[in-house]
């Protein structure tokens, strides 16, 4: 049962962290990022890194892997923001 449960909760953590390219997608649709925070996404982004860290202490790909799609997909809105402001 917890394997299940792992394996649900790290599938839905990567669909969550492929959230914020439908915030990029707008800003490259709208040509402007004046509505998004970038600083809201740098905090994010620390936090995902951190939990990215105690995955890997732990050794526990279900925290490591939906956390690393997480940063990358930060890391590209607010390059994305970056270049529409």
């Amino acid at each position: 049962m917890t394997t299940v449960l792992a394996v649900s909760a790290a599938t839905w953590a990567v669909l969550m962290a492929l959230g914020p390219l439908l915030q990029a997608q707008m800003i490259v649709k709208r040509r402007s990022s004046r509505g998004v925070s970038i600083g809201y996404f740098a905090i994010l982004l620390v936090g995902f890194v951190l939990w990215i860290a105690y995955g890997l202490a732990i050794a526990k790909p279900a925290l490591v892997i939906p956390n690393a799609v997480a940063v990358v997909t930060a890391l590209a809105t607010i390059a994305v923001a970056v270049r529409y402001r």
